[in-house]
C-alpha cells in the first residue's frame, strides 16, 4: 500500500505501458471516503510548455499536425521530460524543446522564468505541465529542419493581439497554450486592451 498525505493505494493493476504513457486501474482510499475507490488513470511524464517572446514582444508559436484530434493546431513549443529531474534541468528541457522545435534560442542577455504548473486533465491523467517564459529569444537560423517525428509544419511569431484572437476564435485549442496565455495574461505580462 502506497500512503499519500491520506490517500491509500490499496491496489494497482497495470494494462498497458510503452515510452509515452502507461493505463492503470487503481482502488484508492481518500481523506474523504473510507472505502476504496477504483479508477483508471493514464500515467503520463511531466512536460514543459515553452512561451518564447522576442524583443519586439510577439511570441513564437508551431504549426502542428496532431493525430488524435485529426488536425494541424498552433500551439506553443512543449516537450514531456525524459526522467524525473532537478527543477534546474526542466528549465533546460524547456530551452532544448524551443530550439529543436522552432529554431529559435534564448538570446545572451535573456532570461527563463518559471510561471507555475499544472494539470493537464486530473480526471484521467497525472501529466503535469512545467511553464516557462523565455525571452528574449531570437532565430538562430534562418532555415530550420523539424524533426519527421514532431510533425511540426510551420513556425511563425505572433503579436499578442493576434493570439488573444486565436484564443477568442477557436484557433489556439490546446490546454498547454490556453493555461500558458492564462498565465501570462494573469501574471501581467501581457496587458490586454479595455474593451
Amino acid at each position: 500500500m502506497e500512503e499519500r498525505e491520506n490517500w491509500t493505494t490499496i491496489s494497482s493493476d497495470a494494462h498497458f505501458a510503452d515510452d509515452h504513457l502507461s493505463v492503470v486501474t487503481e482502488r484508492v482510499r481518500t481523506p474523504h471516503r473510507t472505502d476504496a475507490h477504483a479508477w483508471t488513470i493514464v500515467r503520463r511524464k511531466s512536460a514543459v510548455v515553452v512561451a518564447a517572446m522576442t524583443a519586439e514582444g510577439n511570441f513564437v508559436l508551431i504549426q502542428q499536425e496532431r493525430i488524435p484530434i485529426r488536425k494541424a493546431i498552433w500551439e506553443m513549443p512543449a516537450g514531456q521530460v525524459d526522467q524525473l529531474c532537478d527543477f534546474g534541468s526542466f528549465r533546460d528541457v524547456a530551452l532544448r524543446e524551443l530550439r529543436e522545435e522552432t529554431g529559435y534560442a534564448l538570446a545572451p542577455n535573456g532570461e527563463t522564468i518559471f510561471l507555475g504548473d499544472f494539470f493537464s486533465s486530473p480526471g484521467f491523467t497525472d501529466e503535469r505541465e512545467f511553464l516557462f517564459l523565455a525571452r528574449p529569444v531570437q532565430r538562430v537560423a534562418q532555415t530550420h529542419t523539424y524533426v519527421d517525428a514532431e510533425m511540426i509544419l510551420e513556425c511563425r511569431e505572433f503579436s499578442p493581439a493576434q493570439i488573444t484572437a486565436m484564443v477568442a476564435d477557436d484557433t489556439i485549442r490546446d490546454a498547454n497554450t490556453l493555461s500558458m496565455w492564462a498565465r501570462l495574461i494573469a501574471k501581467g505580462i501581457i496587458q490586454l486592451p479595455a474593451r
